[in-house]
């Protein structure tokens, strides 16, 4: 007896036959229809009482009468019900039979007059112990099976299916408490071709004692109304998940999961490859035609109905349903029954076997279109399902395309100006730093993972004297306005660190220009939103200091050989674009070997960390570097973003300091006299031979003469002569407290002058000046390979 009918099941015949035709379970009923007891049947063959031929089973349920032997020999001939069922878990399938051993008792009028024979609605009545009493035409219409033979039988074992016990369990609830109950369920009978889904009213039948005798069941189908919720509700699930991302691929395979199982077995997206068309699909489209696999998806595991995985490209033929929906410009719909896969599959054997394998029946391919552009195409393939695609489905899955073509385009146009900024920032940025001897530096730049390319620059600058400036800065916003403005703001620290401005002056003139910037872009009278942060540096190697302010960016860190890193104390000043605040710099002496890291706050910026804790990071990761400096920014990048990407851009720079030995530089005074210099050009053509650099004294002994000469004759005491010598340039210095600024100028046939800085720039490899704090200095460099 199951533990949940609390009543005599011996009125029903009831056995279960394993997959392998044994017997597993004989009840009381089956031995009072054919006389063997459970001990004598579990266990033996069923062909054992079967007399004659098999049933063709070729559904889930059979019905009809069977010659089966009696234990004593004879035959019996019985009508059965048998119920192919298959664990909800999996596992092997089995076979439950049924048959009604003895009808109702006499006729009762309460019960008997319960159902409405003629009446449209399908009604049952069962009885006390759950037994089927009487049912109308209409239900017997619905079980499918003939009203007499299904007398005395309980609705689990009429319907078979795990639903169907559900049911049942809701029937002995309202016979127990008298109380109706509405049921909702979903059963795909084996007449039908699609699922259907039902609404079971449940009521308590009493007699004139208000005795409940039995159970009243009224089925009313549901399914369109069903179906109309489950369409609303893949509409409501596709805009929900279709677009969570602006990645083509993503997108694409959110658009396969929504649909499966919901709407089709199978989903494939193809997409257009805008390369083959110069950048942009074209409007009209003609077969055949190349399209890459963007996604799809599978009831089952391992997707064994695609014939390309992601990423590899198809060639569809005019006869496919894929070229025919593109080409048109609206949905196909073909099925195997109507022969429209035929022509294409008859060029593709393979995949015409794959098919006929898998049991496609029915194919629909909906053209992925957006803003007047053809992206690509869905194909919605049925095979475990049986009902064929309706035009329900079609508007569904229609509806569903067009939700994630707008989705899908919009990550095109992303993806393409995020390339686009890519490439622009990648032009604009230094594809290698330049080899200087103050530095040996590194840097990496890396793109936000989804908000796009943003404005963040870094630099390394060579200027006079051996210095070098390093430089890291972040515009506002993103995309390519962002590079744009990155790229003007990088051109313009070059030029100004050019003419060897001091950092709070150079980010004095580059506010001014964001400045500008933002009045340019602005509309209507109102300025534009145009803003960065910089932070600017110079570092001499021959004095080992180093000078720096910053634009509210944040302060790079500083670790000093044998010292842990610390953030470096620049005083922080306005971001630029603010207009008129002032800019402070600070001057620090930096140890050879001292290691300066210069970022951007998309480094330490990050979802679920707070600044702080990216800057503990930070500070770990640059504490802990070792080796080269690749290596370095290799391990703080690797510490500091998460795996999927930065939140932000990133830019990073990292510095080792050199030093200059005192043994390279040579420094004079120069007296006021011109008589004088002639000592000096001696003593400059011994210092160079000290430095075995005797082939070089000729033209620097020139150089060194005019640059004396023009100081002492234009400039401002004091005066000073300072040599450089570095691997392969010698740089001349000559420095006095006149702020005037040489120039060159054409000095004609007749004059006795102006034609020394015209010489100086022949023979050096480039020269100039800049202005101190007491004055200025004019230098050239001489190029040391070329002299040998």
């Amino acid at each position: 007896m199951s533990p949940d009918y609390p009543f005599d099941e011996a009125s029903t015949a009831r056995a279960v036959i394993d997959a392998r035709g044994d017997v597993v379970e004989w009840n009381e009923g089956a031995r009072r229809v054919l006389g063997w007891t459970t001990a004598e049947m579990v266990g033996r063959p069923a062909t054992d009482f079967l007399v004659g031929e098999r049933p063709r089973l070729r559904s889930p349920r059979w019905d009809g009468t069977l010659t089966l032997r009696h234990r004593d020999g004879r035959t019996v001939r019985v009508w059965m019900l048998v119920h192919h069922r298959r664990p909800p878990g999996g596992g092997p399938a089995d076979w439950l039979l049924v048959s009604p051993v003895e009808q109702p008792g006499p006729a009762d009028d309460t019960l008997d007059t319960a159902a409405l024979t003629q009446s449209p609605c399908a009604v049952a009545v069962f009885d006390d112990r759950l037994r089927l009493r009487t049912l109308n035409t209409a239900m017997s219409e619905v079980l499918g099976l003939p009203a007499d033979r299904l007398r005395g039988l309980r609705l689990s074992e009429i319907g078979g299916r795990r639903q169907s016990a559900e049911v049942e369990g809701h029937l002995l609830q309202v016979l127990t408490t008298g109380r109706p109950m509405d049921v909702r369920t979903q059963l795909s009978p084996d007449r039908a071709d699609r699922a259907q889904a039902w609404l079971a009213r449940l009521a308590a039948v009493t007699d004139r004692q208000g005795r409940v005798r039995g159970v009243c069941l009224a089925a009313h189908d549901i399914t369109e109304s069903f179906l109309a919720r489950e369409r609303l509700q893949l509409l409501n699930e596709a805009s929900v998940r279709i677009g969570s991302t602006l990645d083509i691929t993503r997108t694409a395979q959110e658009l396969a999961d929504v649909c499966v199982p919901a709407l089709a077995d199978f989903v494939s997206v193809d997409l257009l490859d805008p390369e083959d068309y110069g950048g942009e699909p074209p409007s009209r489209l003609a077969a055949p035609l190349t399209l890459r696999r963007a996604a799809h998806r599978s009831l089952n595991a391992g997707t064994p109905e695609a014939a390309i995985k992601p990423g590899d490209t198809d060639t569809y033929p005019a006869a496919s349903p894929q070229a025919g929906s593109l080409t048109a410009g609206h949905t196909v719909l073909a099925s195997t029954a109507d022969g429209d896969l035929e022509p294409w599959l008859a060029t593709a054997r393979a995949r015409s076997e794959r098919i006929r394998q898998i049991g496609v029946h029915s194919a629909m391919s909906v053209p992925i279109q957006a803003r007047g552009i053809t992206l690509g195409v869905a194909v919605f393939v049925r095979y475990r399902r049986p009902d064929p695609f309706t035009p329900d489905d079609v508007l569904l899955a229609e509806e569903v395309t067009a939700r994630a073509a707008v989705c899908l385009d919009n990550a095109r146009r992303y993806s393409r100006e995020r390339q686009t900024a890519l490439a622009l920032q990648r032009s604009l940025l230094p594809l290698t730093l330049p080899r200087t001897a103050a530095v040996d530096a590194a840097s990496r730049y890396l793109p936000a993972a989804r908000a796009g390319v943003g404005g963040d620059w870094f630099d390394v600058i060579p200027l006079s004297g051996l210095r070098v400036a390093m430089v890291v800065g972040d515009v506002v916003g993103q995309g390519v306005q962002a590079s744009a403005t990155m790229g003007r703001l990088r051109t313009a620290v070059r030029t100004l660190a050019d003419i060897d401005l001091a950092p709070d002056e150079l980010l004095t003139h580059l506010d001014d220009l964001v400045v500008r910037l933002s009045e340019e872009s602005g509309d209507g009278g109102n300025p534009g939103e145009v803003g960065a942060t910089c932070v600017y540096a110079v570092y001499d190697p021959v004095s080992r200091r180093c000078t720096m302010a910053s634009a509210g960016h944040p302060a790079p860190l500083l670790m000093a050989p044998g010292a842990e890193p610390a953030e470096v104390e620049v005083p922080e000043g306005p971001a630029l674009g603010l207009d008129g605040l002032p800019f402070e710099s600070v001057e620090l002496y930096l140890p050879e070997g001292s290691l300066l890291t210069f970022y951007t706050d998309g480094l330490i910026e990050a979802r679920g960390r707070d600044d702080a804790a990216g800057l503990r990071l930070l500070h770990e990761a640059v504490a802990g570097a070792g080796g080269s400096l690749d290596e370095t920014c290799d391990r703080v990048l690797h510490t500091l973003l998460p795996a999927g990407g930065a939140c932000d851009d990133v830019a990073l720079l990292v510095a080792r300091t050199r030093g200059l030995s005192a043994s390279r530089v040579a420094t004079w005074d120069i007296p006021a006299d011109p008589a004088l210099v002639a000592p000096i050009r001696k003593q400059v053509v011994e210092q160079l031979g000290v430095w075995e650099l005797s082939v070089a004294s000729f033209t620097t002994e020139l150089v060194v003469s005019e640059l004396v000469t023009n100081a002492i004759r234009y400039g401002a005491h004091p005066i000073r002569l300072r040599l450089i010598h570095d691997t392969d340039t010698l740089i001349c210095e000559v420095s006095d407290t006149s702020h005037t600024a040489p120039h060159l100028r054409r000095a004609r046939t007749w004059d006795e002058g102006g034609r020394g800085l015209l010489l100086v720039a022949q023979l050096t490899q480039r020269w100039g000046s800049r202005h101190t704090t007491d004055g200025k200095t004019i230098w050239a460099e001489l190029g040391l390979l070329d002299e040998e």
